[in-house]
């Protein structure tokens, strides 16, 4: 290959800030302007740039093509106004299985598109669900607060060194339903003191200062990476066990990410450590490290797996308890 091509080739691999993580499933990220279609089963991917400029020989043009089985994506994240995805690539991922993340004008998630079927026996599954009785709802939620101030607790322990007997006491004070809000009681505690050290009075905003909108991001993604493992299992995410927005259709996503927010906050505090605060438009940088959010390790039953697995093993625990095999969700532990 000649120099210029190699040339071309490193200019066209920075341009187009694809990030793929190796996993068992893969995040793509596209930052830049891309045509992105379908072809024996593969996801191609294509640079405007390179395809608009008539004096680049068909052969280069065919070289910088980047090719990724659709079978191995994930998700899919597209941050850029200008990106071309044909029906046939949108049609091959969702029949994978992939969430497809589209971005605003400020390159914040807006959308989350998923399959409508997951599973072979999803018309079962979703009476089964659908049919919950108040009262396991209840106790799916004590649980679900219940894991989630733990993971809270271990996080504000493990990144400030903070005093957390009492978000240890509130998790285990927790009743079916959390009619005492002990939820909010240990988010108050936690966000005073998980950023004290770099903002005063930090307070979980979404419309807030630095560091709420890479909370925001990270946050987007794993409630992506919970929908999808929820259709996977063949569940309705918008039918929440504690969640009833009519607004929301994601409210059982939502309900169930509660316990893996936390290792969300501890990742975006250690990029903190390494970065300091992001600025109010949150740099690309840390966008594609937010990306290895589905690789991170969570630990479920005594094993560690990454973070998408484990996502998928709630899941399938969830529905287990709707269908009255089991009685408790297998949620991480920090």
């Amino acid at each position: 290959m000649s120099h210029c091509v190699k040339q071309w080739l490193i200019l066209f691999i920075y341009r187009f800030h694809l990030k793929v993580m190796l996993m068992i499933k893969k995040t793509l990220y596209f930052g830049n302007p891309a045509y992105l279609s379908l072809k024996n089963a593969q996801l191609v991917i294509k640079l405007p740039e390179v395809e608009k400029n008539e004096t680049l020989p068909e052969s280069f043009k065919v070289q910088t093509q980047v090719t990724k089985p659709i079978e191995d994506i994930g998700v899919v994240v597209l941050d850029n106004q200008r990106i071309t995805i044909t029906t046939g690539a949108i049609e091959a991922l969702l029949e994978n299985n992939c969430a497809i993340i589209t971005c605003d004008h400020r390159s914040m998630p807006v959308g989350l598109m998923l399959p409508l079927s997951g599973n072979t026996t999803q018309s079962e599954r979703f009476r089964d669900q659908i049919d919950a009785s108040l009262p396991l709802k209840k106790q799916l939620w004590q649980q679900t607060i219940q894991a989630k101030i733990s993971n809270q607790a271990s996080v504000l322990s493990s990144c400030r060194g903070a005093e957390v007997g009492c978000l240890r006491a509130w998790a285990r004070d927790v009743r079916s339903g959390d009619p005492d809000n002990f939820e909010g009681r240990a988010a108050a505690y936690y966000w005073r003191n998980l950023f004290g050290m770099h903002i005063e009075d930090f307070t979980r905003d979404r419309e807030g200062v630095p560091p709420n909108n890479a909370l925001n991001y990270g946050y987007a993604i794993l409630r992506a990476i919970v929908a999808r493992a929820l259709v996977s299992s063949g569940m309705l995410p918008t039918l929440g066990i504690h969640h009833h927005n009519r607004y929301n259709a994601y409210c059982l996503a939502d309900d169930i990410m509660e316990p893996y927010r936390p290792y969300v906050d501890e990742y975006v505090f250690q990029l903190i450590q390494k970065h300091g605060l992001p600025s109010d438009e949150l740099p690309k940088a840390w966008k594609a490290e937010l990306l290895l959010i589905p690789t991170l390790d969570v630990v479920i039953g005594g094993k560690k797996s990454p973070l998408m697995v484990g996502v998928s093993q709630t899941t399938a625990s969830l529905y287990k308890c709707f269908c009255g095999e089991m009685r408790k969700v297998a949620y991480p532990e920090r």
